[in-house]
């Protein structure tokens, strides 16, 4: 896993979606896997200032999401399908059917686990994931596959931590409206990427980004599998960096 660091977060989102760019440019029908959270917005900004300004063009392009909670309607604020909507697929000319989310349409747990086979069949019939954007969260999950003894590999339903519920505690009016169940892609469905752009900003990042690049790899920081894939790339900037470089620092010295 090679690290990328920036020193700030304005300048890790316009690098980050330059390379998107580079990708859509170069092969108009690029199928991407895309995360949300707060680090990537800066991102979707300067796509959506892209397609604007310097006429990059979504219309061939195919999405998936990466992850969503479990029981959220789509046009509730607080679901990802809204969030990519209203940072992304409204403000650039991404076609509506190119468009997945995942979003089960019933809670029958039946219906739950057909739909996550046919949401593989979709992202395999669309080639695979040209590029997967990801961040990371402060107990090393990726998507929302969390510690565990063993990660699963495909979409699939998952219960999440009461670290990641208050971590996301943030963006809802109280910890009880934190949704406890979330679908996400699996390790294999992320590994499977031609090339995984992970992304952290922040000084509370670093702590989990030192531990990424350092600790071996295991299903207990999900994050650590990644070092298994031929092309990862983990773009911070200064303040995610900060022990990192602290680290390195110590070991020219």
């Amino acid at each position: 896993m090679l690290i990328v660091k920036h020193e700030t977060y304005n300048d890790m989102s316009r690098a980050v979606a330059n390379m998107i760019a580079r990708e859509i440019r170069n092969n108009p029908h690029t199928v991407l896997c895309l995360a949300t959270g707060s680090t990537p917005i800066g991102i979707y900004q300067e796509l959506v200032r892209l397609h604007r300004e310097e006429d990059l063009d979504f219309s061939q392009v195919t999405t998936f999401n990466l992850d969503e909670y479990y029981g959220l309607d789509k046009n509730d604020p607080q679901s990802y399908s809204y969030f990519m909507r209203e940072h992304l697929f409204a403000h650039v000319n991404v076609s509506e059917q190119n468009i997945h989310h995942i979003r089960v349409p019933s809670n029958n747990l039946e219906d739950v686990a057909r739909y996550c086979q046919e949401y593989e069949l979709k992202i395999k019939q669309a080639g695979g994931f040209d590029i997967l954007i990801d961040g990371i969260g402060l107990n090393g999950h990726i998507g929302f596959n969390e510690p565990a003894d063993e990660l699963q590999s495909y979409t699939h339903l998952v219960d999440l931590t009461q670290s990641t519920i208050e971590a996301n505690s943030r963006f809802f009016s109280s910890m009880d409206e934190v949704p406890r169940h979330a679908l996400t892609m699996g390790m294999a469905t992320i590994l499977g990427a031609k090339k995984i752009l992970l992304v952290a900003s922040g000084k509370h990042k670093a702590e989990i980004v030192n531990t990424i690049m350092d600790a071996t790899i295991t299903t207990q920081i999900p994050a650590t599998l990644l070092h298994l894939h031929h092309d990862t790339e983990m773009h911070v900037d200064s303040k995610a960096a900060q022990l990192v470089d602290q680290k390195r620092s110590a070991e020219r010295s």
